[in-house]
């Protein structure tokens, strides 16, 4: 099993170019299956879950061909709308299938799905919504069993905000018969950009972006290009990595719009951070001041952030609380932070942290996604060396982030 060595105490200085956003890649690849076109997806980031996906794709009978940082995708000739646990279990946004093959070929069976234990994240909102649309669903064996001949446009009102959710209904949605609307909708940059590409094959949808999402249905969708958006997490990530080790890094093509929240806390922090024409500077002098946040859908603190926050914590100068309100399972990597010499408590949903003049390497192991991206940047700034284990977590949304820090000056290495 393959683990990440660090030997912390070097700022991060240079300049990086943020890599294509997992999370709307995601979707976007799962799209190829609303059309009998061809779909060119570039600035396609080199992860394990964008193998799966096309993987996923490829077992239902979607012709792929990948270089570097792209993918083409061709669905004409789709043999089966099957979506086998074996891989399913490995990542949840493998449900993002199930909309668009109910509405493409009218049948769909798409396993029940797995990936960061993390919360319950239920499918029901996406059963629900699709039920409202007419088609017939059944949960057998661990199998969603959806049928339906056409979907209808429909009113939909989702309880709680999903991303998934309202990606897969958006999809469904842009084949179905009649107009859709989607309320209390994801806001979330990722689900603009999959709008973004769905309007170039054709869809009519207008309000991506807002909490209600109108889509026109049509009667087919065309192949197109479409570059994926920069990955506003990871570009967070770099970011409070620059501010943990007080170096002075500069990203290029960032997603500015959708690093507002991100760039406030830590400007907080203490961070000098430029930013103009795609392009963000961040400095750091002295040691972090504490950062209390309450994490939010968009435009609020992204979820997907907050373990990166509670490591900048823990060698601020101060005590910061850190209130977690999207997933009731997301403070995993605070055990593993303690044994760096981390001082955090938890009450409830919160995180209470009191910052230490240091932390000490260790062996530590990454329980999560973000959660193996806290230890890394408290890695780089620990004494000493600190080992992390199972980083296949990392690999799912960080990109040879072992071979990225490096060109930053970070002593990291990935070993077996």
């Amino acid at each position: 099993m393959q683990k990440l060595s660090i030997h912390g105490g070097v700022p991060l200085t240079g300049e990086i170019r943020v890599a294509g956003a997992k999370n709307a890649a995601l979707p976007i690849l799962a799209a190829s299956l609303l059309t009998a076109g061809t779909l060119r997806v570039s600035n396609v980031p080199e992860l394990n879950d964008v193998a799966t996906m096309i993987k996923l794709l490829g077992r239902m009978g979607v012709a792929a061909r990948r270089t570097a940082h792209a993918v083409e995708l061709d669905a004409r000739q789709v043999t089966e709308p099957f979506a086998p646990y074996d891989l399913v279990k490995t990542m949840r946004a493998s449900i993002l299938a199930l909309g668009p093959l109910v509405a493409r070929f009218g049948e769909a069976r798409v396993s029940l799905p797995g990936g960061c234990q993390i919360g319950e994240r239920p499918v029901d909102l996406h059963i629900k919504g699709l039920t409202a649309m007419g088609a017939a669903i059944a949960i057998e064996e661990g199998y969603i069993q959806a049928e339906a001949a056409r979907l209808k446009g429909a009113r939909i009102v989702f309880d709680t905000v999903t991303v998934t959710g309202t990606e897969n209904l958006m999809m469904a949605a842009s084949l179905a018969e009649g107009e859709t609307v989607l309320e209390n909708a994801a806001r979330e940059p990722e689900v603009v950009d999959l709008a973004r590409c769905l309007c170039a094959m054709g869809a009519r949808i207008s309000g991506a972006g807002t909490d209600t999402i109108t889509i026109e249905g049509v009667a087919r969708l065309e192949g197109v290009e479409h570059a994926v958006m920069p990955d506003r997490i990871e570009a967070g990530t770099l970011l409070a990595a620059a501010a943990a080790t007080r170096g002075d890094v500069t990203l290029i093509e960032a997603p500015l719009a959708s690093l507002d929240a991100v760039m406030e806390k830590l400007r907080e922090s203490g961070a000098e951070i430029r930013a103009a024409d795609r392009t963000v500077r961040l400095r750091m002098k002295d040691r972090p001041k504490p950062v209390s946040l309450r994490t939010a859908p968009h435009p609020g603190f992204p979820t997907d952030m907050q373990a990166q926050l509670i490591a900048l914590n823990t060698i601020a100068d101060g005590n910061a609380s850190v209130t977690e309100t999207i997933f009731e399972n997301r403070f995993m990597h605070v055990q593993e932070l303690r044994r760096l010499g981390a001082k955090i408590r938890i009450e409830g949903n919160t995180a209470m942290v009191e910052g230490v003049p240091k932390l000490t390497g260790a062996m530590v192991m990454a329980t999560d996604l973000r959660a193996s991206a806290s230890l890394v940047i408290a890695g780089l700034v620990a004494e000493g060396g600190t080992v992390i284990d199972r980083i296949y977590h990392l690999d799912r949304g960080y990109e040879r982030i072992e071979a990225r820090l490096g060109a930053l000056g970070a002593r990291i290495a990935r070993v077996s």
